[in-house]
């Protein structure tokens, strides 16, 4: 199937036009409860990582009323440090490895990578397709490469990142949602938050398609994650209703849906908390 932008974004327009009803404090909280919490600074240390644990740990406390994220998403070097520090079970422990942001290593180094986050317990990994390769039009190298990463990752969850905003156009994202699916990913996942531009919601629509085309062929449902630049309640509720529109009421659950965010969970408790007519005096996280 070929993908005209234009087409997309009407397409895209229409869906959000037909869910806007649907934007109210229920519907929040089960974005809220998608959040991959994440911290991916060059700053990162220790603290920084056991007030992310202290802030998740002690959320119910602050606010009763709210759902957990879904996950803590860190650096390979941090993962232990959340191991030792997030004492809320039902929240996973992702990290990225392979050489993110930029996949840009030798194969042999990203495996290593991935197997010891996994080791040092990270439940997800989210790795970079090689996009080198693929822009060449080397597709054989990318599936290798993401099936050997799969095959060294034990139990964890596999996330592949298809850099979408720099992928040419959104036949190619279709194109490489489709290679990362068929070599194991368990998530595809639009973006690093690093290049510019990041998450889109043309690029969700299309990879939302190529997840139903792929669960109608195979029965196996694959997992979905915007990720890069998603900071408001409105602009998440957004990404919300493409994935609702396309796969359906099944795939709105952290099992199958992730937002990558920094900044997401401090705003959805404010619009949450303005719904409910409660106050909220600073940001939590």
């Amino acid at each position: 199937m070929a993908y005209d932008l234009k087409e997309v974004q009407i397409s895209v327009e229409k869906i959000i036009e037909t869910e806007k009803s649907n934007y109210n404090a229920e519907t929040l909280k089960t974005i809220f409860n998608l959040i991959d919490l994440t911290t991916l600074k060059p700053t990162d240390n220790n603290a920084v990582i056991e007030d992310m644990c202290s802030k998740v740990n002690a959320l119910n406390e602050y606010y009763p009323e709210m759902p957990q994220v879904a996950a803590i998403c860190v650096y390979p070097s941090m993962v232990e440090n959340v191991r030792a520090n997030l004492e809320i079970k039902d929240v996973n422990i992702a990290s990225v490895a392979a050489g993110f942001p930029a996949s840009q290593t030798f194969l042999s180094i990203k495996a290593a990578e991935v197997e010891l986050a996994v080791e040092k317990g990270a439940d997800e990994i989210d790795i970079v397709i090689s996009l080198g390769k693929f822009l060449e039009g080397d597709f054989d190298y990318v599936a290798k490469e993401i099936k050997i990463i799969k095959g060294v990752m034990k139990d964890a969850h596999l996330k592949v990142i298809l850099e979408s905003g720099l992928l040419p156009n959104l036949n190619d994202v279709y194109k490489a949602s489709v290679i990362a699916m068929n070599s194991g990913a368990d998530f595809i996942k639009t973006s690093t938050g690093k290049e510019d531009p990041a998450a889109t919601l043309e690029a969700i629509y299309v990879m939302c398609n190529a997840i139903k085309e792929h669960y109608e062929k195979t029965g196996e449902k694959i997992g979905l994650k915007p990720a890069g630049g998603i900071s408001t309640s409105e602009e998440v509720f957004k990404y919300y209703a493409v994935v609702k529109s396309v796969l359906g009421e099944s795939w709105l659950n952290n099992t199958l849906f992730r937002i990558g965010a920094s900044r997401l969970a401090n705003d959805l408790i404010k619009e949450i908390y303005k719904f409910e007519n409660k106050e909220i005096t600073k940001a939590y996280f």
